[in-house]
């Protein structure tokens, strides 16, 4: 047990610190915080450049906490609220296979992190090491709410920003829209001959 969970804490977490370091710095191939908030205003989850650095940041920290078996349920709060979102935004439309663009993968990451907060982060851990070691059903279902509500408050947050930013576009493409020309009716003056 202790060899298999110390695999795959440090594979599930090296991999998020991977994809956390895309976003933030543009490293492994990805398009870094100017690109990331780019596609993440595409998704509706504005400001974007907001949005990125809280994915990336909740990714590399969430990752970087689960590899080192360092306050378990935390790091797997953080990881399961940034794959809650990916299903929400993204995938879920897709369906379940991933070949598909689905949410296979991102469920699989789920239940990864699910399963090494409920069996504990193992003998070979920091929080072994520490005496902060917080396991069991309980801390696994919390940590699994606490991300599906950081899911909810940031999708909520970034849909809310975008209806005010396009509102506040829409008024400031109406105030800067020319007036329709003054029109003469018998003797009045009104703003355009068609009213």
């Amino acid at each position: 047990m202790k060899f298999g969970l110390a695999v795959l804490r440090l594979i599930v977490g090296t991999l998020f610190m991977g994809h956390g370091l895309q976003k933030l710095a543009g490293w492994f191939g990805g398009h870094g915080l100017k690109g990331t908030a780019a596609f993440f205003e595409s998704l509706g989850l504005r400001p974007g450049k907001a949005h990125a650095a809280a994915s990336g940041t909740a990714e590399t920290v969430g990752g970087a906490l689960i590899a080192s078996g360092f306050l378990t349920p935390l790091g797997a709060s953080l990881i399961s609220g940034s794959m809650i979102t990916a299903i929400r935004k993204v995938h879920a439309k897709n369906g379940v296979w991933v070949s598909n663009g689905g949410f296979e993968y991102n469920l699989v990451l789920l239940a990864a992190v699910l399963a090494i907060t409920d069996l504990g982060p193992g003998a070979w851990s920091l929080d072994e090491a520490l005496g902060t070691r917080r396991n069991g059903p309980r801390w696994a279902v919390a940590q699994l709410l606490a991300g599906a509500v950081g899911s909810a408050c940031a999708v909520a947050i970034g849909e809310r920003m975008g209806r005010e930013q396009a509102a506040g576009a829409a008024a400031g493409a109406a105030q800067a829209a020319p007036a329709e020309p003054a029109a003469e009716v018998d003797g009045r003056v009104t703003a355009s001959a068609e009213t």
